[in-house]
């Protein structure tokens, strides 16, 4: 199943992560914050830990061409009835600014719009980046 990367929320939706973030086991909502109008930037914190957040970003506007294949276990997980209820989201690191960050394309995070149910789903014998320099 492909996702669709659009993002219509114009509020904080809490996100429910079952199994957390890996690395971070006990961190399972989070809120999904636009920060800035053109949604292009999100802030992903943790509902339990205001120090834990992370930068996300809709794969269109850095990587048009971006379709990953998520695995059925993560569909049946986050109860994807259609494709459409796909919301993909990528992780971005940063050291020094956005002229360095990076998105990691391997682990998606994937939200079900319908019920807000998260996971970052790791694509599996894959040979994308965990570290891809955004582009605009």
């Amino acid at each position: 199943m492909t996702s669709v990367p659009t993002l219509e929320a114009s509020t904080e939706p809490v996100l429910r992560f079952e199994t957390g973030l890996p690395g971070f086991p006990d961190a399972r909502e989070f809120l999904l914050v636009r920060l800035d109008d053109a949604g292009t930037v999100f802030s992903l914190r943790s509902a339990e830990d205001a120090g834990l957040r992370f930068l996300a970003v809709p794969p269109a506007t850095f990587f048009p061409d971006y379709s990953p294949e998520i695995p059925d276990d993560a569909v049946d997980e986050l109860d994807l009835r259609d494709a459409s209820e796909a919301l993909v989201l990528l992780l971005v690191t940063c050291q020094t600014g956005l002229a360095d960050a990076t998105a990691n394309l391997m682990a998606p995070v994937v939200v079900n719009s319908r019920t807000h149910a998260a996971a970052q789903v790791v694509l599996a014998g894959s040979d994308l980046p965990l570290r891809a320099p955004l582009q605009s």
